[in-house]
């Protein structure tokens, strides 16, 4: 059997390659590297996807979080409550501005958001009086949405804005809908490794905000009157994106519905066949995931690093996200948690393991991985 890659951008380049290189071609031929039409082409088509009014490129998933809390004038003294079990951006963006991450359990099943940590936060917060509450950054963990209806509920009664992180779960949806009925604003990313990705790296987000819009416009430019570029009126950063990343990714949005459907057909084989020997992750009512990565809990008790290791000798790759959640990381240990303790983020971030997954992914190679890993466990 040829290598198994853990996720196959290849094969997907390859199938798109020659309207990849045409549209590079045209981006060398007007020579518009930075923020050229064929960055507005991709906000216009990502708006009509996304089903929000303005979408934002910009150089990173982290600077598309970062610029709405810019926006909004988040700073010390504020706090913003995120999970724990989450990739480190989803908090850095808050402390880069001065403001607490204040850090919330997840659910041990579906891995998102818990709504019972999030309101017991919320409530240490009004009770202690030290900080104010600002906002609620869900997380779309491994490519499913966060329950955002319940989120958009709390936010509304305690007055907080809410961000929906859909780095890894952008086109993902819940109720039938995606995070965007919902979200203040969504957030994603286009890390290659992400299932909507560019080359290179890359960000946008979207709001139906008019107004919040704009001045993340200005915000995205080093903070620059859109009137005259020379008279910046704001902090800002350098958050821009290049045009040949738009040229690809217009042409991975153009498959990306069909590569959504083939990677939610091949996470359901996966849990159908895996279900009795590990823990699966649980989808949140109809809740369409992105399946960012296929994430597993491996039985109690189980030697994870042999287990990575057999898989690895037999040729299958692994991956750990995330061996430990951000709240026991050097950077954020300092920082406060729901209820003192974060239960489910310790207990999911010592036994979880990432299998192979990408839109790509035959039958036959799926078979073996899930025969492997069911004849590495019964040993």
């Amino acid at each position: 059997m040829q290598p198994i890659p853990f996720i196959d951008l290849q094969t997907q380049r390859d199938r798109i390659r020659e309207k990849v290189d045409r549209r590079i071609a045209t981006v060398l031929d007007h020579g518009a590297f930075i923020m050229g039409p064929e960055v507005r082409e991709l906000e216009t088509a990502l708006s009509l996807f996304g089903s929000m009014q303005h979408t934002l490129s910009c150089a990173s998933g982290t600077d598309a979080l970062t610029l709405p809390l810019m926006a909004w004038g988040i700073k010390e003294g504020d706090a913003v409550f995120c999970p724990s079990f989450t990739f480190a951006a989803t908090a850095e963006t808050v402390a880069l501005l001065g403001a607490t991450p204040y850090f919330v359990d997840v659910d041990e099943t579906t891995f998102n958001m818990d709504l019972d940590s999030l309101e017991a936060a919320i409530a240490e917060v009004k009770a202690e009086g030290r900080l104010n509450p600002r906002a609620i950054i869900g997380v779309c963990l491994f490519g499913q949405p966060a329950d955002y209806p319940a989120l958009r509920r709390i936010a509304d009664k305690h007055g907080l804005k809410l961000i929906a992180d859909a780095a890894q779960g952008y086109g993902g949806t819940i109720d039938g809908a995606m995070a965007s009925r919902w979200a203040d604003v969504v957030s994603t990313s286009f890390f290659p490794a992400k299932p909507l990705g560019c080359y290179g790296d890359g960000g946008a987000v979207q709001t139906n905000d008019a107004e919040l819009a704009a001045v993340m416009t200005s915000l995205r430019v080093h903070g620059q009157n859109l009137e005259d570029k020379y008279d910046n009126i704001r902090i800002g950063i350098n958050g821009r994106m290049d045009t040949i990343q738009a040229a690809i990714l217009l042409e991975k949005l153009a498959i990306f519905p069909e590569e959504i459907e083939a990677r939610g057909r091949i996470a359901a084989r996966y849990s159908q066949k895996l279900s009795h020997v590990v823990r699966t992750q649980a989808l949140l009512r109809d809740a369409v995931s992105t399946w960012a990565q296929y994430t597993v809990r491996l039985p109690e008790g189980t030697d994870r690093a042999a287990v990575a290791a057999k898989l690895k000798d037999a040729g299958i790759p692994t991956a750990i996200y995330y061996p430990k959640p951000l709240h026991r990381q050097t950077a954020y240990e300092h920082y406060p948690v729901s209820r003192g303790e974060l239960k489910a983020s310790d207990a999911i971030s010592k036994d979880v393991i990432s299998l192979p997954m990408h839109a790509y992914l035959d039958e036959e190679t799926q078979d073996y991985i899930v025969e492997t890993l069911t004849g590495v466990l019964a040993r």
